[in-house]
């Protein structure tokens, strides 16, 4: 049987003050946590939703260095742009903190002494990347170098962005500073672990319980405890200069690792807005602990935050960790870096009160068991074919009609019919139905029911014509519209956890307060008699050239942001064992996919020398019969090795651009024939 509890404890994951918000960042935590607590307010459960900026970390000095300002003038900037746009974007925070408060400061350092003390940390001194021209030791995002896995020449020393592999900075081939440039050296320092590896039987346990989490949050947390070496230490401290200091002697020039100091901003947070009784919040077994966050997250909010409050001991765990996973946009995946996004801040100013249009499409697009992807067009299909059409047309035809019959006021309901009964009925179960997918964090199921609302209120309009029916059967429309009215009121609490906006509207124009969750099971809200102010238009149509606006703004920025990406240089060879290789050129006689696989091509090849087979992974990118004749510079001399079970007798060269596709190399003049040595 599920616990029941007194309290629920909701946070987002703290975002990054570096930069503003966009809808990638929207739809991954932030609008699902916005509409879970909604909803949960309206039903009148005791409910804190926390939130704050993360202010530590090497982003935040990478973005001071990049701009010549100092850390704290970065996170100053984007802690207001961000809380500014949150609050008009309708993200009922309760409270919207900050890492770089001396509550946190002090909250986190306390937490990590409590730890300390505990003789929960290991102290390892380990070889870390240190900068001799910048006298500095490098923390994972200051060293970037060619992906083991992908060659990828621009992997951050933390993690792989275009394979999405996690690393260690000597995984890097071929490293480099990006304070210097230089290569860095490997040098001796001293810091604080957490021994995961030995508290794994913890997290296991604790995993075990929770095998009712999302299929993406508990596999990805599986497939690292079931990783051939398991769970290994990590360190929570950092040679940095940014952050909460280590409380600890000898721990000069050291700082809180920012997945160490970060996820304690929720505790700090939570102190701030109620300090008599943040405890409640945190410790008292009949509150639920529930965290938002996007999949990029999970690792460190399900394993490494969990295990830091299991050490500490005082502290409740969580329940559950709704991750969604990425959104992307126009078909391409969101960059901050290039400018591929839609910015909270921009879309505030361009799209004047249409909060709730955002809501609805975000919602409705919400990626949450897969990627998915936002389209300006499908924006502009949800609001005309969906919010205007279908519940704006429906709330609209109430109103109207409402005035036109009445005067604007509330008709007594005489008689009902049984397809009456049966709307009144379906009204009726709407809440709970629209409840059961909140409370599963089926969003986009819950939107569709809550639509279907709606819909249901077109189709009785549409079924019982009340602007025909007046002219044969006065009474019979009364209760027609007062049914119509009813749904509208219902309508009105049913979708404020989604589009809240549009429901202050709704229930501004009904002239009724702000009803809870539970009047939405009721069908006689509206009174007979009751006066409903003048009706207006819940939804305007989005034109074409809005759209077209933001598209273009969207190719402008592509545009700008064209760059070749040059790869960093191998290291040095002699002219000798250049010399080794022997490059000629050749011509394609056949192609065809190798079976079972994505990128590969079985290929035969004119050498001028002999016809022999190269397996290439150029299937990406070139289809079979659109190759063969296509002259090739391959390695002839390079050992034959099976790929899938072929023997491959050479490797074609190809020019790889900053997007990973592929082109081939060959000569510009045409008398360049097959076997043609490339020197």
């Amino acid at each position: 049987m599920a616990q029941t509890y007194k309290r629920t404890l909701v946070t987002s994951a703290l975002p990054y003050a570096n930069g503003p918000v966009h809808i990638g960042h929207l739809a991954g935590c932030y609008l699902p946590s916005d509409i879970f607590v909604r909803y949960k307010r309206s039903k009148g459960e005791d409910v804190l939703f926390i939130c704050g900026s993360d202010e530590h970390g090497v982003p935040i000095t990478i973005k001071a260095k990049k701009e010549g300002i100092t850390p704290q003038d970065v996170v100053d900037k984007y802690h207001k742009m961000m809380g500014d746009s949150f609050k008009e974007f309708g993200i009922s925070f309760d409270v919207y903190s900050r890492t770089s408060s001396k509550i946190h400061h002090q909250t986190a350092s306390d937490f990590f002494t409590v730890l300390y003390d505990k003789g929960v940390f290991t102290e390892q001194v380990t070889e870390q990347y240190y900068d001799d021209e910048a006298k500095q030791f490098l923390a994972d995002r200051y060293i970037v170098g060619t992906c083991p896995k992908c060659t990828n020449p621009n992997a951050y020393g933390d993690q792989c962005e275009k394979c999405g592999s996690t690393l260690n900075p000597t995984d890097l081939i071929d490293p480099k500073s990006t304070l210097s440039g230089s290569k860095p050296i490997l040098k001796e320092t001293k810091n604080w672990f957490l021994p995961l590896d030995k508290l794994q039987p913890k997290i296991q346990a604790y995993l075990d319980q929770h095998t009712d989490w999302k299929n993406n949050v508990y596999g990805q947390c599986k497939s690292w405890l079931d990783s051939g070496d398991g769970l290994q230490p990590r360190s929570m401290t950092r040679d940095l200069d940014w952050g909460v200091p280590v409380p600890v002697k000898g721990a000069e020039g050291k700082v809180l690792y920012v997945w160490f100091d970060a996820p304690i901003g929720y505790i700090s947070a939570t102190k701030e807005l109620r300090p008599n009784d943040w405890e409640l919040y945190w410790k008292d077994k009949d509150t639920r602990l529930i965290h938002f966050i996007g999949k990029d997250n999970i690792v460190f909010h399900c394993i490494i935050f969990q295990s830091m409050l299991m050490e500490h001991g005082d502290f409740i765990l969580a329940d559950n960790v709704p991750a969604n996973e990425f959104l992307n946009l126009e078909g391409d995946k969101i960059s901050t870096s290039r400018n591929w996004a839609v910015w909270l801040h921009e879309y505030l100013l361009e799209f004047k009160d249409k909060q709730d249009v955002l809501r609805y499409t975000l919602c409705a697009n919400a990626p949450e068991n897969k990627d998915n992807d936002f389209t300006w067009k499908d924006f502009q299909a949800k609001n005309n074919n969906e919010l205007v059409a279908i519940l704006g047309n429906f709330v609209n035809r109430t109103l109207v009609l409402t005035h036109k019959f009445y005067n604007g006021q509330v008709p007594a309901s005489e008689r009902y019919t049984k397809e009456d009964l049966i709307v009144l009925e379906e009204l009726a179960a709407f809440p709970d139905k629209i409840a059961a997918s909140i409370e599963q964090f089926r969003f986009r199921e819950a939107l569709s029911e809550m639509m279907n609302l709606a819909r249901l209120g077109n189709k009785y309009l549409a079924e019982t014509e009340p602007w025909k029916l007046i002219k044969t059967d006065e009474e019979r429309v009364k209760t027609v519209m007062n049914i119509a009215l009813q749904i509208t009121c219902n309508l009105a609490i049913v979708c404020e956890p989604f589009i809240p906006f549009t429901s202050s509207k709704l229930f501004a124009l009904l002239n009724m307060p702000t009803l809870k969750w539970h009047a939405a099971k009721q069908t006689s809200n509206m009174a007979a008699g009751h006066q409903i102010n003048k009706d207006e238009l819940l939804f305007a149509k989005i034109e074409d050239a809005e759209i077209e606006a933001q598209v273009k703004k969207l190719e402008d920025s592509k545009a700008a942001n064209v760059q070749t990406v040059i790869a960093p240089s191998k290291p040095e060879t002699s002219f000798d064992d250049f010399n080794k290789m022997d490059i000629r050129t050749g011509t394609i006689l056949e192609a065809e996919r190798v079976p079972k696989t994505d990128k590969l091509l079985k290929l035969k090849i004119d050498t001028g020398i002999d016809q022999r087979t190269v397996v290439s992974g150029i299937a990406e990118y070139y289809k079979p019969e659109d190759i063969i004749g296509q002259q090739v510079s391959i390695l002839v001399n390079l050992a034959s090795r099976k790929i899938k079970g072929i023997e491959s007798q050479g490797m074609i060269l190809m020019a790889a651009n900053s997007k990973g596709e592929l082109s081939f190399i060959v000569p510009t003049k045409s008398d360049f024939n097959n076997g043609s040595e490339i020197k």
